[in-house]
């Protein structure tokens, strides 16, 4: 008689967890979307319908390149659902078609403005080079977004993989909740 309490504890526990699944999974169907990485601010995010414009915050599917490749061996970025088993990334448009963009030691410039955070890293924290994308000063042409973090200095983002064409945008999200 004595397993009786926990077994309605146990019961109560899983109940609890199959709603929080539940919840998630109807969230995740509406459109809501979290954050852990510190690319952009983490948080909760919902997407949205909105035209990929420059300072909007996007979910892309990377598409399949070595320097992808490389970044899901290291566990810079996650395993998922994309095409080369690549997860979702979030990043913001720092500049779309038109915009002249250069990348250099001292960091990425989009129409001659340096960006802030932009420095790319030579290794990462376990000492191994990162690949780099060079570029002299070039106009992005009509499909082509880069796609970087303007909080962080250690994103694994466009100043390692280039321009990404919009058509690997799945969706615009805004922020709902952000720490």
């Amino acid at each position: 008689m004595q397993h009786r309490p926990f077994q309605r504890a146990m019961a109560r526990i899983a109940i609890t967890i199959a709603a929080a699944l539940a919840l998630a999974a109807c969230g995740y169907g509406a459109g809501a979307r979290v954050n852990t990485t510190r690319s952009i601010p983490v948080g909760l995010y919902w997407t949205s319908a909105a035209p990929i414009a420059r300072g909007a915050y996007v979910m892309f599917c990377p598409p399949p390149a070595p320097a992808f490749d490389e970044a899901l061996r290291r566990g810079y970025i996650g395993a998922g659902f994309c095409p080369g088993g690549y997860g979702y990334m979030m990043k913001r448009v720092l500049a779309a078609a038109g915009d002249a963009v250069a990348v250099a030691d001292d960091g990425v410039r989009v129409n001659g403005v340096l960006l802030a955070h932009s420095a790319p890293i030579a290794a990462d924290k376990a000492g191994r080079p990162l690949p780099r994308y060079r570029s002299g000063a070039r106009v992005l042409g009509g499909a082509q977004l880069l796609l970087m973090s303007d909080v962080s200095a250690t994103s694994f983002d466009g100043r390692y993989f280039g321009p990404i064409d919009r058509a690997q945008v799945q969706a615009v999200v805004r922020p709902i909740v952000t720490w």
